[in-house]
């Protein structure tokens, strides 16, 4: 693959984001919806998606990484909408201090695992032409094997020291049921805008949770038999790819 340079911007003052244009004229978008604790650069899979002529946007939530703000304080998903708001009103490219402005023709929602909640809770909003979510926490109140909230809390604390800025506080309002959690806002999701991917031994996130909720919203679901919890970097894959592609197609022709 052709070497494809990476910038940066500022979306609503605090959110950093990595961005790169589409290698053909386009205003078709995928903004990246990040899982949790994770390295904060998608850079492969950008490139990726930037050469089957995207413009994408992988903003770090707030409160993580290079953004600013507390992390939770407010729900990632609406740190995905800033982006979507900001798109048509301009945003400068920090490595060159150009300004840029277009007005999407598709804006598509790409993400995994603790971003699977920002995929489909941002899909709601209309501007959002469709999403796919990888291994999604779809109910914080289904128990995890291997990541149970508590000790999640204390591994990010030890092994990210500042990566999160985040407080007990902010964390447990995921426990609660309501903050952040698809689950409890089935009934406002069009699941047709949503395509899963999952697999039945995830360990992480079980599979029965992601079905329920699939079934609630008429979304989309790919079961696998088997993947681990499974990334959506795996999109690349071929036969993955060509599942998204015409799910993206179809959406855009609704």
């Amino acid at each position: 693959m052709p070497r494809i340079k990476t910038f940066r911007t500022r979306f609503a003052r605090d959110i950093v984001a990595e961005f790169i244009p589409p290698r053909r004229r386009s205003r078709r978008v995928v903004i990246l919806c990040d899982g949790m604790p994770t390295p904060p650069s998608k850079r492969q899979l950008m490139k990726f998606l930037s050469s089957r002529g995207y413009w994408v946007f992988n903003p770090r939530y707030r409160g993580s990484w290079e953004s600013g703000g507390k992390f939770l304080k407010i729900s990632p998903h609406r740190d995905i909408l800033a982006v979507v708001d900001q798109l048509p009103r301009g945003f400068k490219n920090l490595n060159t201090g150009k300004n840029l402005r277009f007005r999407p023709s598709s804006i598509f929602l790409l993400g995994g695992s603790f971003g699977g909640p920002a995929v489909t809770l941002a899909s709601r909003d209309a501007r959002g032409t469709a999403g796919v979510a990888y291994a999604p926490v779809v109910d914080w109140l289904s128990p995890s094997r291997d990541e149970p909230i508590e000790e999640v809390y204390d591994h990010v604390k030890v092994a990210f020291g500042e990566g999160y800025r985040l407080s007990k506080k902010n964390w447990f309002k995921l426990g609660q049921g309501k903050f952040y959690n698809p689950i409890a806002e089935a009934s406002s999701i069009d699941g047709r805008k949503l395509l899963l991917f999952h697999a039945r031994d995830d360990r992480s996130v079980d599979w029965r949770s992601v079905k329920l909720f699939a079934d609630k919203t008429a979304a989309r679901l790919i079961l696998l038999r088997r993947g681990g919890h499974i990334s959506y970097a795996d999109c690349v894959l071929p036969a993955h790819w060509k599942r998204i592609k015409k799910f993206f197609a179809q959406a855009e022709r609704k």
